[in-house]
This record gives C-alpha cells, sequence and structure tokens, in this order.
C-alpha cells in the first residue's frame, strides 16, 4: 500500500454544498468539527491577501481521541485531524491528513494501530461524498 500524507477527494460541487457534505459525512464515522478555520477571510483581514475559498476544520471523535490521549499524552500534538477544502478549476478539493503518518515520528505500536482505525474511519467518510 502506497502511503501518502492525505487523503483526498474532488467534489464536483459548490464550496458551500462541499462544506456541508462534509461535515455531515464526518458526523456518520462520529467525528464532530470543533474548529472552522476560514483561512480566505483571515488573510483578507490580517495582510490584505486575496485568497480562493480555503478552509481548515478540526475533526474529532472523542473514543479515538480518548485511546490516542491514554497510549501517550503527546498524541494531543495531532489533534484534531485536519480536514482541508479548497477551490480547484474542477471542483472542491478535500484534503484530511492521514493519522498513520502523523503518528510515525512517536514510534509507538499503540499509536500506529490506532491510527490505522482512524485512517480507515476518515477514508469510509470520504468514500460516502
Amino acid at each position: 500500500m502506497t502511503m501518502t500524507t492525505e487523503l483526498t477527494r474532488v467534489l464536483p460541487m459548490t464550496f458551500e454544498d462541499a462544506e456541508r457534505q462534509v461535515t455531515d459525512v464526518l458526523k456518520t464515522e462520529s467525528f464532530g468539527v470543533l474548529t472552522r478555520i476560514d483561512v480566505q477571510a483571515t488573510l483578507r483581514e490580517k495582510i490584505g491577501a486575496a485568497l480562493e475559498p480555503y478552509v481548515i476544520l478540526g475533526a474529532c471523535n472523542p473514543r479515538f481521541a480518548h485511546r490516542a490521549l491514554s497510549a501517550s499524552l503527546a498524541a494531543g500534538l495531532m489533534l484534531p485531524c485536519n480536514v482541508v477544502l479548497h477551490r480547484e478549476a474542477d471542483g472542491v478539493r478535500v484534503r484530511a491528513v492521514d493519522p498513520v503518518q502523523q503518528v510515525k515520528p512517536f514510534d509507538d505500536p499503540a499509536l500506529v494501530t490506532l491510527a490505522e482505525e482512524v485512517r480507515a474511519s476518515l477514508e469510509r467518510a470520504l468514500a460516502k461524498l
């Protein structure tokens, strides 16, 4: 299996519809959106930069988070799971962090096993889009 740092899909729809659908499918895998960062608005406000719509959703599945923190308090460095949406020519690109790649530096078999479960859950969510 090829390892990448992200899980990704392109959705042929409006940005608003894509964000709504992503939020809804994350819920089907028990992920809630804890944070929503509107990067486009923030960069426009702070430095006057022009950017296409770009949103970072901080998604968290409480059971996975609890298990990760129980295995290692350093796991908090990887929480929440970031899901990014940005516009491309053919639709809205959705990118989710690959948790397996995130835990590699910790060299902890328990975290790797958990990260594989989290990745499978995120993959199932993205497959529903």
